[in-house]
């Protein structure tokens, strides 16, 4: 597996280790009940729940592999330094074609949520608006064609 950052904030960071740590201790003793309850059932080749199970359990251990691989690798997003340029950790008012002013804070691929409005920077919309300065006019691709923002903040 190569080695990749991924860029986290302290919160979330912190958020990551206590996923990990339930899906260590509480979601592994749930799924280990569920295989020991379906063992019980008997024939373990025609066991749906057994199977169920099992397969629950691959799941999980993958998934706490990833989490610790992300932990293991995380860099903290630091609070910008400077408000001139678009960093990761930065916060972003972003005018679009129609004029409305969007706020976007830059943030990494595990803690985007763009109901919040955090994206990553490796989304079309982050990856166009690091390096950028208030004024800058931003082209991002998007499905219906290209849309425009203008930076009109950066904190």
């Amino acid at each position: 597996m190569e080695d990749k950052t991924f860029y986290v904030t302290e919160e979330g960071l912190e958020k990551l280790k206590r996923d990990i740590e339930y899906a260590k201790t509480t979601e592994r003793k749930d799924i280990a009940g569920r295989i020991a309850s379906a063992k019980e059932l008997g024939d373990l080749s025609e066991n749906a729940e057994y199977s169920d199970a099992k397969e629950a359990q691959g799941l999980l251990e993958s998934r706490i592999i990833d989490m610790e691989e992300q932990a293991r690798n995380a860099k903290i997003i630091e609070k910008p330094t400077t408000s001139s340029v678009v960093v990761i950790g930065s916060t972003v008012d972003a005018e679009n074609n129609e004029g409305v002013v969007q706020v976007f804070k830059i943030v990494g691929s595990n803690e985007a949520n763009p109901i919040d409005g955090k994206i990553s920077n490796q989304s079309p919309m982050g990856a166009a608006l690091l390096g950028s300065k208030v004024g800058d006019v931003v082209e991002i691709k998007v499905p219906k064609g290209v849309t425009n923002f203008t930076v009109k903040k950066i904190s």
